[in-house]
């Protein structure tokens, strides 16, 4: 009995560092079956998009690794989790299995099921909190309710018991002296291939354990004393681009809230900007657990009214950033070359289809989706109806970016257009957030033609803007 070995299944925790059921499985004196398996038929129409699926070979990859490099080996397995672990379960003997926690829906529902049947067959389950600071159901109000505005919820998470100091990275990995056998990596074709679009998301990132510290590192040193001030500016390499390593798991939070503890020396506002930012990461979440419609309904279904349109013309501009407008089309460009796009580009974009097109908000979090390497289900939803007004701690429904003055502001001298558009890289910073006010005269000399290597605007924002408030009036019963 001492040498039955206990199953680590590792999710969105693709690390050894702070990794609590890791931690534990090694604790029980156990050797060890790490295993990862590719549940999409649980996923209930969220599987994994193109982008999130190269990001987890490549992460898998790093993860296999790691763990050869202590003597350990990572057990592939494809299929319904809630067969695959009981079928691992009885291949191998094991009396247990260890985990961390996940918070969407079905994986709720999934664990849950999966849990009662192994306990029924006799073999023990453990569950940790790995993923957040804050588990969704310990911050509640003071009417003992789920928190439905930020601001308080992240009061009262600065109020709670802070999370608890990161656990060590283990030297070495006992295994079990039968492994079962695992699928080949590349036989699960994550990677695309018939085109090999990911030549960008190459250049841009580097998925794994080893990249997310590296990151974390030089956004420590070159960034946060800066974070409070810049981190609006898309002109500037000012934001810490951790939220793909964190949806994956390969840092842990309770890392980067401990490290802040320390870095009095990078100011107390920046600090606590970028506290607030992993803050809402975990409002995100709670709102996710509390209320599990979030992706798919509207939060407030008052919107339910609203009058959406269904235009497959502007909807495919947007979607190729072909829009018309630069920094819309620039963050679209960015997001389909590196699998990123910068926040504040990203509420302009979303406020577009939402507000200019008049598109629902649930068909650019299927895009997103889809195109994000940082594509996470609680802040997918959650920013998508925060930018429709629909959601929790919403935008006011008025508030409609104005994507030139959006340009002027935070891009001043077009560097971000730029780079993501270089047909519009020899504009005059006067024109290049409004190509269309340029002079022919300007516009030749820049060799911009319009309408052929550059789009008319698709829509006039100031009759965009008053169409939107018009459905806005709609939806809620007055005359428009």
């Amino acid at each position: 009995m001492a040498e039955q070995p206990v199953i680590v299944w590792f999710r969105q925790d693709l690390r050894l560092s702070d990794n609590p059921a890791l931690h534990a499985a090694l604790s029980s004196g156990r050797p060890v079956i790490p295993v990862y398996v590719l549940d999409d038929e649980n996923a209930h129409g969220w599987a994994p998009g193109g982008a999130s699926r190269w990001w987890l070979h490549k992460s898998l990859q790093a993860l296999g690794e790691s763990i050869a490099a202590r003597g350990g080996t990572l057990v592939l397995r494809k299929g319904p989790a809630d067969r695959v672990i009981p079928d691992l379960v009885a291949e191998t003997g094991a009396s247990g299995v260890f985990w961390n926690r996940l918070y969407e829906p079905h994986a709720i529902r999934r664990d849950s099921d999966l849990k009662a049947a192994l306990k029924g067959d006799g073999v023990t389950v453990h569950s940790y909190a790995g993923n957040l600071a804050f588990e969704p159901w310990t911050v509640r109000t003071g009417d003992d309710g789920p928190y439905r505005v930020f601001s308080p919820f992240m009061k009262a998470c600065l109020r709670s018991e802070p999370p608890g100091r990161p656990l060590g990275t283990p030297n070495s990995l006992p295994m079990a002296a039968l492994v079962p056998d695992s699928e080949p990596l590349d036989s699960w074709n994550l990677l695309p291939t018939k085109p090999d679009w990911a030549g960008g998301l190459r250049e841009h990132w580097t998925p794994g354990e080893a990249g997310a510290a590296a990151r974390f590192e030089a956004f420590l040193d070159d960034r946060l004393d800066e974070y409070a001030k810049a981190r609006d500016r898309m002109d500037e390499n000012t934001t810490s681009r951790l939220s793909p390593h964190l949806h994956f798991g390969e840092i842990g939070v309770r890392t980067i809230w401990h490290t802040l503890n320390h870095r009095e020396d990078a100011g107390a506002r920046s600090v606590g900007k970028f506290r607030a930012e992993v803050i809402w990461r975990e409002f995100a979440y709670h709102l996710l657990y509390h209320y599990p419609s979030l992706p798919e309904a509207n939060w407030r279904d008052a919107f339910d009214a609203f009058p959406w349109q269904d235009d497959p013309a502007s909807y495919e501009a947007w979607c190729q950033g072909k829009t018309g407008y630069p920094l819309v089309d620039a963050g679209m460009q960015e997001l389909w070359i590196s699998g990123y796009m910068h926040n504040r580009v990203r509420m302009v974009a979303a406020s577009f289809l939402i507000k200019h097109l008049m598109t629902h908000w649930k068909r650019g979090e299927e895009w997103f989706w889809d195109t994000l390497v940082d594509a996470d289900l609680a802040n997918n939803a959650a920013s998508w109806q925060w930018v429709a007004g629909s959601g929790a701690d919403a935008a006011p429904y008025f508030r409609i970016f104005n994507p030139i003055r959006q340009g002027e502001q935070f891009d001043p001298k077009g560097v971000y257009v730029r780079r993501w558009l270089p047909v519009l890289k020899d504009l005059p910073d006067k024109y290049v957030h409004a190509p269309w006010t340029a002079p022919d005269a300007v516009l030749k000399a820049a060799d911009v033609r319009l309408g052929e290597n550059y789009p008319h605007p698709v829509v006039d924002h100031a009759e965009a803007r008053k169409r939107a408030l018009a459905g806005y009036r709609t939806m809620k019963g007055e005359d428009a």
